[in-house]
């Protein structure tokens, strides 16, 4: 592997391994993890790349929002294509409308208003979704520049959010670690408050199996073994029914095509989230979808310890965004696995807490599994 001359090796398994030879080689269990400047934001503070390299999987991450920038995978063939939406240039990542690779948060996904009480005491946040607050704010975790720091077979990087920031309460310290073994992609995310905060982090990757810069996903099949779903209102807030996938078009419990069901779904798509267990229930890892992309036998297969997995379909993609190679990217080019807790669980006593204690330590891990058939 041809080496940037600013890039440092930081963790190495030894000879750095080409991946010209057959798909998912069992040679060479240790992951080569190399460090590069990929540029500087505004306050001349650099951002920095991180390449995580198996002998089956490439992934580059940079520091800017943890954001997961490609994640190269080979087909049945052994060619690689990278599967994952994004941008060439760092000025793009800056603004990121669509929140391409991010780790998002405090809280991930729509807060009804924009409000929420704890304690008696109402908070308001900025409503940058219709009505609504979404994806931690205007200058969430996405838009945050982490500390990056290496461990064994990948990265970790570390954000100190202050009581206030977005209007959420408490001084937050957040980690996230993404390893790679293999064909898996973990990623682990803790966090630790001085005040009660609701936290709710997950990675809003877009992809394509077939390559970035397809034109559509209709050829893709999805399964995801749910039972319930939450409906939602006409500005994408659950209900509050968890409502059974039996004789809905979200019963995805075995293999779907993506397109003809999308045609089933009122309104531009699937932007839901599927309920893997429910309040009161312990946390365990579970196999939350498995996505296959016939033509090129990619498999993308996520397991889980949150309590839901949001399946959105990029709805609101409509081309106008220029990505990777120039390439557009119009409506329903993408599918997302955000794994998280329920959305507006703040302000739904039923659905899994979401309420940060101090005295709590926030745990969660997912897994992203790259295979071929």
């Amino acid at each position: 592997m041809t080496q940037h001359p600013n890039t440092h090796h930081v963790v190495g398994g030894g000879e750095a391994t080409r991946r010209n030879g057959p798909a998912f080689s069992e040679g060479g269990t240790m992951t080569e993890v190399t460090r590069e400047e990929f540029g500087l934001v505004p306050e001349r503070c650099p951002v920095e790349k991180w390449t995580l390299s198996s002998a089956v999987v490439r992934v580059e991450i940079i520091s800017l929002g943890c954001i997961i920038t490609a994640i190269k995978a080979p087909d049945h063939h052994g060619q690689y294509a990278d599967i994952v939406l994004g941008f060439d240039d760092l000025e793009s990542y800056l603004t990121n409308p669509r929140y391409f690779g991010a780790v998002v948060g405090r809280v991930a996904n729509r807060i009804a208003r924009g409000r929420f009480v704890i304690g008696g005491q109402q908070y308001q946040l900025a409503v940058n979704n219709g009505p609504n607050a979404l994806h931690g704010g205007i200058r969430g975790f996405s838009k945050a520049l982490w500390t990056g720091e290496s461990v064994e077979n990948g990265v970790r990087f570390s954000y100190y959010s202050p009581d206030g920031e977005e209007g959420y309460p408490g001084n937050l310290r957040t980690t996230v670690t993404y390893t790679l073994s293999k064909n898996t992609l973990s990623v682990h995310y803790r966090a630790q408050t001085d005040q009660t905060t609701p936290v709710n982090l997950t990675n809003h990757s877009y992809f394509n199996l077939g390559g970035q810069g397809k034109p559509d996903i209709y050829d893709h099949e999805v399964t995801i073994p749910a039972q319930a779903y939450l409906p939602v209102d006409d500005t994408m807030i659950p209900t509050g029914e968890v409502r059974s996938v039996e004789n809905t078009p979200f019963d995805l419990r075995a293999p779907v095509v993506i397109g003809p069901r999308l045609k089933d779904i009122a309104g531009p798509g699937f932007d839901h989230n599927f309920c893997l267990w429910e309040r009161g229930r312990p946390p365990q890892e579970q196999l939350c979808a498995r996505v296959v992309h016939p033509l090129s036998g990619r498999v993308l297969e996520v397991s889980t310890t949150q309590p839901g997995v949001q399946f959105y379909t990029s709805n609101f993609l409509d081309g106008s965004l220029r990505g990777k190679g120039g390439a557009s990217y119009p409506k329903h080019s993408a599918f997302c696995l955000e794994t998280q807790n329920w959305p507006d669980a703040v302000n739904q006593a039923h659905f899994p807490p979401v309420l940060l204690k101090p005295e709590d330590d926030y745990s969660h891990t997912t897994r992203f599994t790259f295979t071929v058939i």
